[in-house]
């Protein structure tokens, strides 16, 4: 990615439509819920709505570019998240936190401050900065999934799901290359590179992901209900983000990768690895790749449920159009795929010299890789080479899963 400090029309336009993007979430709740804390191992709200612009200028204005701060207190309060064990709570109070007027001053003294330095700005950071705001575009709605609905502005429901099942089949998948990582030149975080193929045998995969519907099975086989699973008398609802609905039989189950993995044991079957997702959904019958599951048109809503579209899973048998080459559904979109290898680094990796823990912080042997997408992913993100990681026990993300035969 050239360093050459000059930003095009088209990236401010993209760095405006992210601020807006996350500014609207923010927008979504009652000031008092801005100081609680909806997933208990992660920051209040509060701190979010000043991280973004202290990530922003931390790395434009203090790293890049030596500008003076005019607020190192909220530079250094707001600069880091936290990714603690499940169960291991932070103990500040609201009053630790100044008052959101405050906050909301730095926001927009950050703003006007890195716009007036934007085309001093390398790309690549530009890019960085972009990219980490439309990441937490989606973290903070996990974060406001578990809001109180009467602390959150409604929204009309977008998506009626079908009463009818779609049933499971097994789709084979010949052996072959998967190509894994970025082309050297494109942008990408460092855990991207460097590019370079794996073998990966024959095996069969499921055409769609496992359902509420399967995933009810295995509860009467003993199994736990997932986070986003409630028992309303004796019928279990999904908890959306905004109002809780009959469990959507057909809509894939969001679960964390220990429950992915444990369902793929009683079913006899196996997570995919990354190289089985990466020959699902990107190789062809000739032996070439494509950028994304369905070919190399651009994303747009007709292709799967992601980039904003919905903010819960619709069925697993919407948007054909993004099947991939060997016929296998929703690879990209609707929820994360789980798959079963811990997330490490490829053959070469150099940390980000300016974001150095970004990845290798990770590289633990404690988080798992999920590909695809969700509903709330940013389309940026569809390229072939992202990977996203989580803890195996985190209950909160849009992660769904597949099984595979080998």
């Amino acid at each position: 990615m050239s360093t050459t400090p000059v930003v095009s029309p088209a990236l401010q336009a993209e760095i405006d439509s992210a601020r807006a993007c996350t500014d609207r979430l923010f927008e979504l709740l009652t000031p008092e819920a801005l100081y609680s804390r909806p997933i208990p191992e992660r920051h209040r709200l509060v701190f979010y709505l000043g991280h973004l612009e202290a990530f922003d200028w931390n790395q434009i204005c203090r790293g890049a570019l030596d500008v003076p701060s005019f607020h190192p207190e909220f530079d250094k309060l707001f600069e880091f998240g936290i990714d603690p064990p499940v169960g291991q709570v932070a103990q500040d109070t609201p009053s630790d936190w100044p008052c959101v007027e405050q906050v909301l001053a730095y926001n927009r003294r950050v703003r006007a401050i890195i716009d007036d330095f934007l085309l001093e700005t390398p790309e690549q950071i530009l890019h960085v900065a972009l990219e980490h705001r439309l990441m937490h575009a989606e973290t903070l709605a996990y974060l406001l999934h578990n809001v109180p609905y009467e602390d959150k502005i409604p929204q009309p429901l977008s998506y009626t799901h079908s009463t009818e099942l779609t049933p499971p089949r097994m789709v084979a998948i010949p052996g072959g290359m998967a190509t894994l990582g970025q082309t050297t030149g494109e942008f990408g975080w460092d855990n991207e590179f460097e590019e370079h193929q794996v073998m990966a045998p024959p095996f069969s995969i499921s055409k769609f992901k496992v359902t509420n519907g399967q995933y009810a099975e295995f509860l009467s086989a003993g199994a736990k209900p997932p986070h986003f699973w409630t028992r309303r008398g004796s019928n279990w609802c999904y908890r959306g983000m905004f109002a809780e609905i009959p469990l959507p039989l057909n809509a894939p189950v969001y679960v964390t990768h220990d429950e992915a993995a444990a369902y793929a044991r009683w079913s006899g079957k196996a997570l995919p690895s990354e190289a089985q997702f990466h020959r699902a959904a990107f190789a062809t019958l000739t032996g070439e790749e494509r950028p994304f599951p369905w070919g190399s048109a651009m994303p747009d809503s007709s292709r799967g449920n992601f980039d904003f579209h919905h903010w819960d899973p619709v069925d697993i048998d919407a948007h054909p159009s993004g099947d991939s080459a060997f016929g296998v559904a929703q690879l990209v979109g609707n929820g994360w795929e789980w798959t079963s290898t811990p997330f490490g680094p490829f053959p070469g990796f150099q940390p980000f010299s300016f974001y150095p823990g970004y990845s290798q912080n990770f590289f633990d042997g404690k988080h798992y890789i999920l590909k695809g997408a969700s509903p709330r992913t940013a389309a940026c993100f569809l390229r072939r080479s992202f990977r996203n990681w989580f803890r195996p026990d985190y209950p909160h993300v849009y992660a769904s899963f597949r099984l595979v035969e080998n």
